[in-house]
């Protein structure tokens, strides 16, 4: 690639940057400078102070679900991050999964996304046997929305059924109540394996003084009613008390390092290697329109350890690459679109970022291998579905799709997937979308994910459009198409935005090219606390 086209692509890429890193930022600032010194004026600590002050000094906090509730809920000022924090981090040397309520937006209130962060963040300590850390401080469901979050599977109960499943696996749950707990939200840190309670801030109770009151006609305090002395000394609801926020996050931290060994399942690690490329000039070969061409074995070449990447089927099936590799030491399988016009072994050309029946069937075999060996997977999207048309249906296309999705979906070993470009379609879930139960999912800025691209479905739905007219006897004018076209086309633009994405926890995170080394690194590091990995079976697979 050119020095000048590379500069380009930098450029475009740099500014997107720029722009999600400053709306970050204020995601971060949760209800806003006001309501954080409001909590500080009680003497609490926000959530987010709370987090760093829980994790080890200098160790990364890898944080899910920044973005969950972006654009959502305008219309009642917003749940900026889904009002919780969450993420992985290590505490006292030890890698835990950690929940935050954030006080500052709507009192820690629920929201239909905040339950799915929630469950989000069960789901991966669950899946990882990572030792979860609750720091409650909610007012609990947002009443005006509680059909929408208090009775289904996925709703706000769903949490408190995990609590029991998660105490059953054996993975430690420890929970701090360091403001309000109320309601069905009391369940959480008492079904934990030990609850700790903030003086003069923490209090929990099924029902306030003001419900208690109403209800059976008693005046008491919510002090009174659920105070930590009230529960550390009469009811015995919690176990410790704690005279402020930092002791409860030092006892947390002291716990924590009390707890005895991990087992592991031993993937195969050993001293790590930089890249042939730097990771930061990724931003640089990923062109500034998702419909240009470009190496993805170049992007490789900037992710994986240097000389490290044997490929597996070079020749065949080009549209994907398929390798073992290195990746902060982590050996792992990769499974990444080619994005280059390639040509098949008949000599016929082959559309880069397209699925053909040999791609499929190439990365079925590969990861199936990688299961036998015990690999970790690394699915890297770039992918506009598989390929379609006469020839394709008559080779089929549709049996060695299924071939490969038979195999994402039964694959045991952890899968992990990096959204870099488009991601639509059948192809999204071949290279294990969301659907497929990826350990950890990130996109890049430049992630699109839709059903199809946005042309072919701007034009497919005004064809619908027209003819469901003609059929009434109206005729649209060309000025009207194109009216109609652009209102189709500016939707769905919208909705393939990777903010869209995120806001709806369809990705963990989006993060910059060239964290993804490091987000790679983490999130196998995780999968290695879990030491059950059953036998892969993958059923029914027509050949």
């Amino acid at each position: 690639m050119s020095t000048e086209k590379a500069l380009k692509n930098a450029a475009f890429h740099n500014e997107i940057i720029s722009n999600l890193k400053s709306q970050e930022d204020t995601i971060m600032l949760g209800g806003g400078p006001k309501r954080i010194e409001k909590e500080h004026s009680r003497g609490k600590l926000t959530a987010r102070e709370r987090v760093k002050k829980l994790i080890d000094d200098g160790k990364p906090f890898h944080e899910i679900g920044l973005w969950a509730g972006f654009g959502m809920y305008e219309d009642v000022g917003g749940c900026p991050g889904a009002g919780v924090v969450a993420g992985t981090g290590e505490v006292n040397g030890r890698l835990c999964m950690i929940v935050a309520n954030d006080a500052t937006v709507k009192a820690g209130a629920w929201f239909p996304i905040t339950a799915k962060k929630n469950l989000r963040a069960q789901e991966i300590a669950m899946e990882n046997h990572l030792p979860l850390i609750y720091l409650v401080d909610s007012a609990g469901v947002y009443l005006p929305m509680q059909d929408e979050i208090f009775p289904d599977k996925e709703h706000f109960g769903r949490i408190f059924r995990n609590n029991a499943k998660i105490s059953a696996m054996g993975i430690p749950q420890i929970a701090a109540i360091m403001g309000s707990c109320v309601a069905g939200g009391a369940y959480l840190p008492i079904m934990s394996d030990e609850a700790m309670i903030v003086d003069g801030t923490g209090s929990v109770f099924l029902a306030g003084s003001y419900l208690v009151k109403a209800a059976i006609g008693e005046d008491v305090d919510n002090e009174t009613l659920g105070g930590a002395t009230t529960h550390t000394e009469i009811s015995g609801v919690t176990d410790y008390k704690m005279p402020d926020d930092d002791t409860c996050l030092a006892t947390i931290r002291d716990i924590i390092g009390k707890l005895g060994p991990q087992k592991t399942a031993d993937f195969n690690r050993i001293e790590p290697k930089t890249p042939s490329k730097k990771p930061e000039d990724i931003v640089g070969i990923i062109p500034d329109n998702g419909s240009k061409p470009y190496d993805m074995y170049e992007v490789l070449e900037h992710i994986v350890d240097e000389d490290s990447f044997t490929e597996f089927k070079k020749g065949y099936g080009q549209t994907i690459i398929t390798g073992y590799a290195r990746i902060d030491g982590w050996s792992v399988g990769i499974v990444a679109n080619q994005r280059l016009v390639v040509r098949s072994k008949t000599g016929e050309m082959q559309i880069g970022g397209v699925i053909y029946s040999d791609s499929a069937d190439k990365a079925a075999r590969f990861i199936m291998n990688c299961n036998q060996k015990k690999i970790p997977l690394l699915f890297l999207q770039d992918v506009t579905g598989f390929m379609v048309g006469k020839r394709s249906e008559h080779g089929g296309i549709i049996k060695d799709g299924a071939k490969m999705v038979n195999a994402v979906s039964n694959s045991v070993v952890p899968k992990i997937t990096i959204i870099v470009g488009n991601s639509y379609g059948a192809g999204n879930y071949a290279m294990c979308g969301k659907a497929y139960d990826p350990r950890f999912i990130y996109a890049w800025p430049s992630a699109k994910i839709a059903v199809m691209g946005g042309a072919q479905a701007s034009k497919t739905l005004l064809q619908i459009q027209v003819s469901a007219l003609e059929k009434k006897g109206k005729q649209l004018t060309d000025d009207e198409k194109a009216a109609f076209l652009k209102k189709i086309s500016d939707r769905y633009e919208e909705q393939m935005d990777v903010r869209y994405a995120a806001a709806r926890l369809w990705v963990d995170g989006i993060i910059r090219p060239e964290e993804t080394r490091a987000k790679v690194s983490n999130a196998i590091a995780a999968a290695n606390h879990n030491p059950e990995i059953p036998e892969l079976k993958v059923g029914v697979i027509q050949t």
